[in-house]
């Protein structure tokens, strides 16, 4: 009996579909691609429920012929390429000949367009892959596309796409994208009724962030750039000494594709190391044009990963660049000694690790939760546990170094103090008592456009954790309340990090990220000296907590190494 057998074409097309078009910002990805390679000046992309009733994107692009437009439909049909060299230099977004095959395969999509030379455009409609009418239509020159219903006729994958907000959250991530790589193009996003991005054609990438994100943020960042061997890398990264805890705001573009790189990532991330504060990251906009024959952009189906022929010059054409900005005119070796010792294999780049030859190397792990109770008996809830307990001070102004005849403690004190503080904080939350300030002046915030939907989506929540932000008319607002623990520059901050942290996820996991971040800015830092009474008491407290071996984020707050492994490296025991 045979049991190999070709599918039908009506499934081949969809699971062909489904490595393209995940989500409604799939959809919405593919066809501004389209706009863009077709010459657009303007793209109007609408949304119904956060793209899963509706997805509409029209441009005043180029347009399509009568016989272009029904031939598009076609897997395989492209006007971007044409012979196999033309793989080894791809000059548009677009070049698969998959996208409105696919689109069309999992929704009902109908297409209106002219190209200006036709006596008339023509609209066309499409449902579950098959062609259902064409029609004669009077059209101004360019391109809609509508998609209705995205996933009707396959509900398992229906089922998993998020909630409206969300998915109109990952859209608009993606539509800022596209308006930072081309400024010259105006973009408009509208949800429903509410118009979320309104972006006008300007002449520079500097007017183009000041728009989408205001004046504050832009006079955070200052310009980069450093050209060799016909590469150039620009665009805007942090000044020295300014940056964020998360890398939400890094944006890599490659000949005006935006991408997820490793490489630059850990360029751009290595350069600042030692002009931020640990946990800090840069904020950036950087833009990489290299000769198209330089890369593969055909390494993964939705286009967003690149491949460089040579990954190392990119890193350290990147590495140039940051030093630029950050120290002028020295040479790259004496900014970055270690940068010959880089190397960028597979995708990433590591920093050559330096000899080392301690006297003793005792095994230490972190200590677990059942360790803990272990340890101390009496963990969580009596401070019995600490009363053998000696604190013998600092080492690094980061680690306090504690123990008993049995082992050795060494305890992170800023992981320690955020898992304190976090506990404390959930108990004034539950209470929602929290003590506020109202400052004379108002905190004023410029938001992007997936911060304001953040805002608006979890605006209770905030009330919540003691802030009180009002709009001001566009994506402006003040920040009125927050609470005391803050001053106001941190305030600003701290708001516009809960803003970034609770984009997505359930009430309890937002509720729960957004403490963690309030006990992350408040809690003691790494190389910050401190007293030794100020140590016990964090020990002491630390130890009450329901979890003193792990800080809110999930990393480890001690490391034990056991007085017998001491001796055994000393050849005691």
């Amino acid at each position: 009996m045979n049991r190999i057998a070709l599918l039908p074409p009506e499934i081949s097309q969809k699971i062909a579909a489904g490595e393209v078009i995940e989500r409604p910002s799939s959809v919405v990805k593919e066809l501004v691609e389209n706009s863009l390679d077709a010459g657009a000046g303007e793209i109007r992309v609408e949304l119904l429920d956060g793209g899963k009733r509706l997805i509409r994107v029209h441009d005043n692009g180029s347009g399509m012929s009568r016989d272009d437009s029904r031939i598009c439909f076609e897997r395989h049909s492209t006007s971007k390429i044409s012979r196999e060299e033309d793989l080894s230099a791809i000059r548009t977004l677009g070049f698969r000949g998959e996208a409105l095959a696919s689109i069309s395969a999992v929704s009902r999509l109908t297409l209106l367009t002219w190209d200006g030379e036709e006596a008339q455009g023509v609209q066309i409609e499409r449902e579950d892959g098959a062609l259902v009418r064409v029609l004669d239509a009077a059209f101004p020159k360019g391109t809609r596309i509508d998609v209705e219903d995205l996933f009707f006729n396959l509900p398992a994958r229906k089922k998993f796409l998020r909630s409206d907000r969300s998915e109109l959250s990952l859209v608009t991530k993606y539509i800022t994208n596209a308006a930072l790589a081309f400024p010259g193009v105006r973009f408009i996003l509208i949800h429903g009724k509410r118009e979320i991005i309104n972006s006008p054609a300007v002449g520079t990438l500097r007017e183009r962030i000041f728009q989408l994100y205001g004046r504050s943020f832009l006079d955070r960042l200052a310009e980069v750039e450093n050209e060799d061997k016909g590469a150039r890398i620009s665009g805007f990264a942090s000044r020295p000494l300014t940056g964020r805890p998360d890398k939400n705001h890094q944006f890599f573009f490659v000949n005006k594709r935006p991408v997820r790189d490793r490489v630059l990532q850990a360029a751009l991330n290595q350069s600042y190391r030692g002009f931020l504060e640990k946990d800090m990251s840069p904020e950036a906009f950087l833009f990489l044009s290299v000769p198209y024959e330089e890369i593969d952009v055909n390494v993964h189906p939705s286009k967003t990963e690149v491949r460089f022929r040579d990954a190392s010059f990119v890193f350290q054409l990147v590495l140039k660049a940051a030093a630029n900005l950050l120290l002028g005119t020295r040479t790259i070796k004496e900014i970055y000694p270690q940068a010959g010792e880089s190397r960028a294999e597979g995708g990433v780049a590591e920093k050559a690790e330096r000899p080392f030859f301690p006297l003793v190397r005792p095994e230490s792990s972190p200590v677990t939760e059942a360790e803990t109770s272990a340890f101390f008996p009496g963990a969580a809830g009596s401070p019995a546990h600490v009363s053998s307990l000696r604190v013998f001070g600092q080492y690094l102004d980061t680690y306090i170094l504690a123990g008993r005849e049995d082992a050795l403690l060494v305890i992170d004190q800023h992981n320690a103090h955020e898992r304190v503080l976090f506990e404390k904080y959930e108990e004034i939350g539950r209470a929602k008592k929290w003590p506020r300030r109202m400052p004379l002046i108002p905190v004023l915030l410029d938001l992007s456009p997936s911060q304001a939907l953040a805002l608006e989506e979890n605006g209770p929540l905030l009330e919540e954790a003691g802030f009180r932000a009002e709009a001001m008319g566009g994506r402006s607002v003040a920040v009125r309340e927050f609470p005391e623990i803050f001053k106001d520059a941190e305030a600003a901050e701290v708001f516009l990090s809960l803003l970034e942290e609770i984009k997505e996820g359930g009430s309890e996991a937002k509720r729960e990220r957004l403490l963690a971040t309030m006990a992350c800015k408040t809690a003691v830092k790494a190389g910050e000296p401190l007293s030794r009474e100020k140590m016990g008491f964090l020990v002491e407290e630390l130890f009450k907590t329901s979890r003193p071996s792990l800080c809110p984020h999930g990393r480890p707050v001690i490391v034990k190494i056991d007085r017998s492994e001491i001796e055994k490296g000393l050849r005691r025991g």
